[in-house]
């Protein structure tokens, strides 16, 4: 956690709070000593002068003390969000930068609760560090020092308090911090079956799986609430050892400061006072068993965050990267490319060689499983190959900077996803500047110019999260729209259309081959149906990562024997 801190935090703030939390101390700690005096020199000489002179004293230092607890709590409170602000800052744009790979390794619930839950642990302690935990030390030596300096004799009191107090505090935190750790992982379990079944709530209630995912929820839950219970449970018993231990000490001060008072040896006002510090002393001692038993919860939400900070992506940018040539015919070239997943054995590609011109249209088809959506994920450097390259305008993707790459694609996911906001703002997620006009033709392209004429809001219409208030044909061509706009070199389309029906699947193919933009470019099509490709340039047939065929519609259907069963598993037989 200390790596954070020295990243996140601003020192000169935490001098300051340092600085006030030191004078409150100080404060603090003079009150007792007034107040003896009031007590000795005042009430039992019945000097009213003399008591309304140091009762003045007492309440200009109380003053200051408060002046000072209050700086003290606004540069703790403030460094604290301004840390939790600039942890999740640095998570999100980290997370931004992940490839496939490291989000599927740390699990996307996972992020979210680091993201929310282990932040938020960081900021309580900060907050209790700049406070208690700096106040703690400061308070336990200043009390016990004028605690001694106001009568050694009872100090021995603390001999048998203080040894009782650290074993306690030992013991609580043996039990304690392990399940701290647990419950971090249970919150884990908690956001990961709760996202799933939001997510999922549609299939759930297809199948009435209703109970059987209330079931799974209630068992994450409940195993969450035990070890809430057990760890509360046991941090809870500090409070009333510390009582125990406060009142037993008051008792052993009062008994032998008694005996003093009644042999001449001690005035009234020092009992008092040193009362006061023998309190201050033992709580001190609390606040240090409270920050020991949250520091370790803190610390290991801190190592799950350092873990997604420092974990290195797959995708890695090279040093010497270089900036895409603009203003070139475009191409793309697959040469020798083989892929497998981390962890698989078997290659999802293996050894694909083909390539394309500026003006050409690319189709990939092939059955569940044979690699298709894979083969266009290396485009756009989602995945790197494991031998070969892939070359986008005759350069290899690897050698180029990610953010000069991405200029040259437009690319369609299978799953149409959409923001919260209107459609003018998802739009233009593929071009920021897209004036009204470039919006209206990337929808007549796409085919969505017509449903969303007749919004009453047009373009400024309300896109609810995920899009749940347009249906997925419609989701499907917004999506298509919003690469659209983009001017780019290669228009990739993974498996976009099989959300339309074959008329609106036509006439957006239609539109695509039509625009004098786009036409300019390579455009990809992922698709299961043969309509789709039949018009295509090259059509590339894929097997259980091989490619078994590239020819066009003629050629495939002639000569070709998978593509010939895709043909007659969908078509009739005068149709062919």
């Amino acid at each position: 956690m200390l790596r954070l801190m020295k990243k996140k935090l601003d020192w000169w703030a935490v001098v300051a709070a340092t600085v006030f939390l030191g004078i409150q101390v100080m404060c603090d700690l003079y009150l007792p000593n007034l107040t003896s005096k009031l007590i000795d020199n005042g009430v039992a000489k019945g000097d009213t002068d003399y008591i309304w002179h140091i009762g003045a004293q007492m309440i200009i230092i109380a003053l200051i003390g408060l002046a000072a607890a209050i700086c003290n709590v606004y540069f703790a409170a403030t460094q604290a969000q301004k840390m939790g602000m600039r942890l999740r800052s640095d998570i999100f744009k980290k997370v931004l930068g992940f490839s496939n790979k490291e989000i599927d390794d740390l699990g996307a619930s996972s992020l979210i609760t680091r993201t929310t839950n282990d932040v938020l642990q960081i900021q309580n302690v900060i907050i209790m560090m700049l406070r208690m935990m700096i106040q703690s030390p400061l308070m336990l030596i200043g009390a016990s020092f004028m605690a001694y300096t106001s009568e050694r004799s009872l100090t021995t009191v603390f001999a048998v308090s203080v040894p009782l107090l650290l074993i306690a505090i030992a013991i609580v935190m043996g039990m304690a911090v392990p399940l701290f750790q647990k419950l971090q992982k249970q919150i884990d379990k908690i956001n990961l079956v709760f996202r799933e079944g939001l997510t999922g709530v549609r299939v759930i209630r297809a199948f009435r799986q209703d109970e059987f995912e209330q079931k799974r929820f209630d068992n994450a839950n409940k195993d969450y609430t035990k070890t809430g219970i057990k760890v509360f449970s046991i941090v809870s018993v500090m409070m009333p050892i510390m009582t125990l231990v406060l009142n037993g000490t008051y008792i052993g001060i009062v008994w032998f400061g008694g005996k003093l008072i009644a042999n001449m040896n001690m005035q009234v006002g020092n009992l008092v006072s040193f009362m006061t510090y023998a309190a201050m002393v033992l709580f001190s001692f609390m606040m240090l068993s409270m920050i020991f038993v949250f520091v370790p919860r803190a610390q290991a939400a801190a190592v799950r965050i350092i873990e997604v900070l420092e974990t290195e992506n797959s995708i890695v940018e090279k040093e010497n990267a270089i900036e895409a040539v603009e203003d070139v015919p475009a191409s793309l070239e697959y040469d020798n490319v083989s892929f497998r997943y981390v962890g698989a054995e078997e290659r999802v590609l293996d050894n694909v060689n083909f390539s394309m011109k500026a003006g050409q249209t690319l189709a990939i088809i092939g059955g569940t499983g044979s690699g298709k959506s894979t083969l266009i994920n290396l485009i756009p450097r989602l995945f790197d190959v494991d031998t070969g390259a892939v070359k986008v305008d005759n350069q290899d993707v690897r050698d180029l900077k990610e953010s000069s790459l991405h200029k040259k694609i437009a690319f369609v996911q299978q799953k149409a996803i959409l923001f919260k906001g209107t459609i003018r703002s998802n739009i233009q997620f593929g071009k920021e500047n897209a004036t009204d006009e470039e919006i209206w033709r990337a929808l007549e392209i796409a085919q969505a110019k017509d449903f969303v004429s007749q919004l009453a809001d047009g373009l400024d219409a309300v896109v609810e999260q995920n899009g749940d208030n347009f249906s997925g044909g419609q989701k499907q061509r917004l999506a298509i729209a919003r690469a659209v706009v983009k001017r780019a070199s290669i228009y990739v389309f993974d498996d976009s259309f099989s959300a339309l029906d074959f008329k609106t699947d036509a006439k957006l193919r239609m539109a695509l081959k039509a625009d004098k933009d786009i036409n300019q470019a390579i455009v990809v099509i992922v698709a299961q149906r043969i309509s789709t490709v039949t018009q295509a340039d090259k059509i590339i047939v894929l097997d259980e990562g091989k490619v078994v065929g590239i020819g066009n519609h003629e050629e495939l259907k002639a000569n070709n024997e998978t593509y010939q069963e895709i043909m007659h598993s969908q078509l009739r037989e005068e149709d062919i």
